[in-house]
């Protein structure tokens, strides 16, 4: 009889360093855009009415209440 060696175990990492950086941008990306639609009263749409409007209209899609 010969002697058999135990299998050794690799540790592999649940999600790699990439995917958790995309995944941080992806939500933080959600979050602004979030913040946007939903809390953005005229603030950072320093340029025109446009962006506004366009928000304006996206949280009565929503159904966000906004006045």
């Amino acid at each position: 009889m010969s002697a058999s060696t135990p299998a050794r175990s690799v540790a592999v990492p649940a999600a790699s360093p990439r995917l958790l950086a995309l995944a941080l941008l992806t939500v933080g990306l959600l979050l602004t855009l979030a913040y946007l639609v939903a809390f953005d009263q005229g603030g950072l749409s320093q340029s025109g009415m446009y962006l506004h409007e366009l928000m304006h209209d996206g949280r009565h899609l929503l159904g966000v209440p906004c006045h």
